[in-house]
């Protein structure tokens, strides 16, 4: 589009300007050269990829029907399942509060603790579930154990993090007129802040425990328990009848979660 000035100059109007321009065309191009670099790393086997639907159908195929005799195993270790990750994400909301408190800047005024706090939270979410389950196996042996404490290191990160970003955003008002009355800083905490972080607390426990059954479905193949033992013993034996059924449970214990989980915290919040 081009408008006619007084002086008589035309000049074209552009949405984007000429160093915008140049921005966007090195991020195509430095885009492009990733994808390139990537592809031919990895080393794509084009023939692999040509007979992946039919590979995909066999392995479905050999899973269909569930061997049925397979399920108290598949039960026993999706009963420790659900307790690896409710204990585990128990031992999280214990340990990530206290790291809450003193990440949250308007209740720990030290910079120094603070960024000891974050340090804690960074740490814990950085390293997957997986690696502390391998940390924990090496240190207490196979078992739930292990998995529990992967579980729990795991989430401190991810509830600590929530958590002392909700005592941030608390009103001041009412932790002023405590202060204001004298109140001691336990009174404070559970008068002030608690009635107004207790509904995100409750959402983040929730949310938290229904990644960590998903989370602590697959501890067993490292050997930290529960129902990924079972899937381990069905692959590595090449069960297929007996590795279906442990994915169709996994598959629905996660959607079962899930739409518990969503509706409670729908009434929460």
């Amino acid at each position: 589009m081009s408008t006619a000035v007084s002086t008589g100059i035309t000049r074209e109007w552009q949405r984007f300007t000429l160093g915008e321009r140049l921005g966007r065309y090195a991020v195509y191009v430095v885009s492009a050269i990733a994808i390139i670099w990537s592809l031919r790393t990895i080393e794509v086997i084009p023939e692999f990829l040509y007979d992946a639907p039919a590979q995909t159908y066999d392995l479905f195929e050999r899973m269909w029907p569930f061997d049925w005799r397979f399920w108290p195993t598949v039960l026993s270790g999706l009963i420790e399942t659900l307790h690896t990750a409710t204990l585990g994400t128990l031992m999280a909301l214990v340990l990530a509060a206290p790291v809450a408190l003193l990440a949250a800047r308007n209740i720990t005024r030290s910079v120094a603790l603070n960024q000891l706090a974050n340090l804690i939270l960074v740490s814990s979410r950085s390293v997957n579930s997986l690696i502390w389950a391998l940390l924990f196996v090496a240190i207490f042996g196979p078992g739930a154990l292990a998995g529990t404490l992967a579980i729990a290191f795991r989430s401190i990160g991810f509830v600590g993090k929530l958590l002392g970003e909700a005592i941030e955003e608390a009103q001041k008002g009412p932790i002023e007129a405590l202060t204001a009355a004298g109140a001691p800083p336990m009174a404070i905490l559970l008068k002030g802040y608690w009635p107004q972080v207790e509904p995100s607390f409750w959402s983040v426990a929730l949310f938290r425990w229904d990644i960590n059954v998903r989370e602590s479905a697959v501890l067993g193949l490292v050997g930290a328990g529960g129902i990924g033992v079972a899937l381990d013993t069905a692959t590595s034996n090449l069960y297929w009848d007996q590795a279906g059924l442990v994915l169709a449970t996994i598959f629905t214990v996660v959607v079962l979660t899930e739409i518990v989980t969503s509706r409670i915290r729908s009434k929460i919040i």
